[in-house]
């Protein structure tokens, strides 16, 4: 089986494609969130779409021209990655000290091509899981009990909402409000 939250068009084609290609057809599950559908950061180039493959991880393209400066490490999946990216122009105009990864596919677990990505920075420090979900839902659960293992013992924390039973808050402006604190606790 696969799982995805794929955040570009170019890498749900892909992983669509790639699916339809294999030999042996496993079941896909894919979460593809509405609002990427209207989001303007949510873009594919047509090179994107006509070339490469999908890819499990994707980087941070802006982080990895000074890949020394790289302290912290946030990890996401789906829309939210988006979210961070916008915050990161707030909170770092000058320096960039914080690299972004979006992991696209959640299982199988892709932890050699996180511990690739990981690998480029060499002064890193820690490494968080940011998700809009609350703690215990989501990614996260699997992450914390899959992914560890494989950080070579850098430190692993969670930047989500409390555990809720509730997905959702309910308001809207409650919505925006929570995510404007994910963003502040990703960034401190």
């Amino acid at each position: 089986m696969t799982v995805a939250q794929p955040s570009t068009p170019a890498s749900y084609f892909h992983l669509l494609r790639r699916h339809t290609l294999q030999e042996e057809h496993n079941p896909l599950i894919v979460f593809t969130p509405k609002q990427l559908l209207r989001l303007k950061a949510a873009v594919s180039q047509p090179e994107e779409l006509t070339r490469g493959a999908f890819r499990p991880v994707i980087n941070d393209p802006e982080a990895e021209q000074n890949t020394a400066a790289v302290e912290r490490v946030l990890l996401a999946s789906g829309r939210i990655s988006y979210d961070m990216l916008a915050e990161r122009k707030k909170a770092e105009p000058d320096k960039i000290s914080t690299a972004i990864l979006r992991v696209e596919q959640l299982y199988p677990l892709p932890s050699e091509e996180i511990k690739a990505e990981l690998a480029k920075y060499p002064n890193l420090q820690e490494i968080r899981w940011v998700q809009d979900e609350p703690a215990n839902q989501g990614p996260w659960p699997f992450m914390a009990l899959n992914l560890t293992e494989h950080l070579g013992g850098k430190p692993f924390y969670r930047v989500s909402r409390p555990a809720m039973s509730a997905p959702s808050v309910g308001s809207h402006n409650v919505h925006l409000t929570e995510l404007a604190t994910l963003m502040k606790q990703a960034f401190s």
